[in-house]
């Protein structure tokens, strides 16, 4: 009898783990509304008579926002509770979809991306902390990939089909799909009363006590991995944003939004095993070359205006979508190893903050580079910037727990 409970443990999956499947629920249908804006909204805004700069605002607003909130949802955790914070998030995220109908104007649509981007803040550091809650280190690495995979399927499905969508079926479809995260309100009841009884990770204000006699010192293992989850992933956002600005083939636009989004479902599902089998290190500085690599071949194929490059446009979409999934994976993983069981809430807020301030400095970055210059020059020097993140890769993570 005393066995039973470990067996039970060890048949389970990471998918069936109580909570679980609330959570992934609630992660997919709250990342279907992000992910069917993440590249509309922009061209909604140039539909309105913006420019490159201004389309790219809107996504580089809407992160801006999300780092905002992610800095305060552990505290929100705490004096709020599980429930009111995901309830209100949702809300958040969901609600200012449909008001994109009423008006095209840049100031109105910032104004609802900035909305938008309080709601994502709140799902994605209430989604990563609650993977650390609910499945004990030695299956991390899965249940992240699980967590990764419920991120990374609507991304797939909807980030490359939405500017079809909106240009040949009406933007108000795309405007409806970004409103799922409404329905996200029950099962965020079902995973709050799940977590109620997890306090502790969540729920904790920076810094934690027990880096009080080291200042600030006790969290500076997170930065490494923030860092170079965030050169990723502003590859990730400029490519996000602006495929369908940057390429002059629809066909191509749509096979290359497909195939970045496709393999990075893969590769943050995948990567999950890896890390759970060999650690981290290994994968880290080959994801972060695969990166620059991809920059530069669609840097090469966005040459010219008037012709895109199909091969090296397919070519670089599908390597910066590896790269950019498996980094996601790897970096959190590094991320709850960095700190002790405690202070989960804390990891989870500053990986997700290295995830949108990546996002959005991708789209802020390849828009005003590309105003002024080109898609070329601006994917150039977004590699530039992923290069910069390699000795990152190559450090030893100092780990609370068992080293990964």
């Amino acid at each position: 009898m005393t066995n039973a409970p470990a067996d039970s443990t060890v048949r389970q999956t990471v998918w069936s783990a109580p909570g679980m499947p609330a959570l992934l629920l609630l992660t997919a249908t709250g990342f279907s509304g992000f992910a069917a804006l993440l590249p509309t909204a922009p061209l909604w805004a140039v539909r309105g008579g913006a420019d490159a700069a201004g389309a790219g605002s809107v996504n580089a607003v809407l992160m801006l926002c999300t780092v905002l909130a992610q800095t305060l949802v552990p505290t929100a955790i705490r004096r709020l509770g599980w429930r009111t914070t995901l309830v209100c998030g949702v809300i958040l995220l969901g609600a200012p979809a449909l008001p994109h109908l009423l008006t095209t104007d840049l100031g109105a649509v910032l104004a609802l991306s900035a909305v938008r981007g309080l709601g994502f803040g709140v799902l994605t550091v209430c989604g990563a902390t609650a993977v650390a809650e609910l499945v004990e280190p030695a299956r991390r690495g899965k249940a992240v990939g699980a967590y990764g995979l419920a991120i990374a399927g609507p991304q797939f499905i909807l980030v490359s089909t939405a500017p079809w969508v909106a240009e040949n079926l009406g933007f108000g479809c795309v405007f409806a799909v970004g409103a799922l995260p409404l329905l996200g309100v029950l099962p965020a009841l079902r995973l709050a009363r799940r977590l109620g009884g997890h306090p502790a990770g969540a729920v904790e204000d920076p810094p934690h006590r027990d880096a009080v006699t080291g200042g600030r010192a006790g969290h500076l293992p997170l930065l490494p991995p923030m860092l170079l989850l965030l050169g990723v992933t502003t590859a990730g956002g400029a490519l996000i944003t602006f495929a369908p600005q940057m390429s002059s083939d629809p066909t191509a636009t749509l096979a290359g939004l497909l195939l970045l989004t496709g393999t990075a479902a893969v590769s943050r599902w995948r990567f999950g095993s890896l890390a759970d089998r060999y650690g981290t290190r290994p994968f880290r500085w080959p994801l972060v070359l695969v990166t620059v690599l991809g920059l530069a071949l669609t840097a090469w194929a966005v040459t010219s205006p008037e012709a895109t490059g199909m091969v090296p446009l397919l070519a670089g979409t599908a390597l910066v979508g590896v790269s950019y999934g498996g980094l996601q994976n790897l970096t959190l993983v590094d991320a709850f190893a960095a700190v002790d069981h405690r202070s989960s809430g804390v990891a989870s807020a500053v990986w997700n903050i290295g995830f949108d301030a990546g996002t959005g400095l991708g789209a802020l970055l390849v828009g005003f580079l590309a105003t002024g210059t080109s898609f070329s020059t601006a994917l150039l020097a977004a590699a530039a910037l992923s290069l910069a993140t390699l000795p990152l890769a190559f450090a030893r993570r100092r780990a609370a727990g068992p080293a990964i």
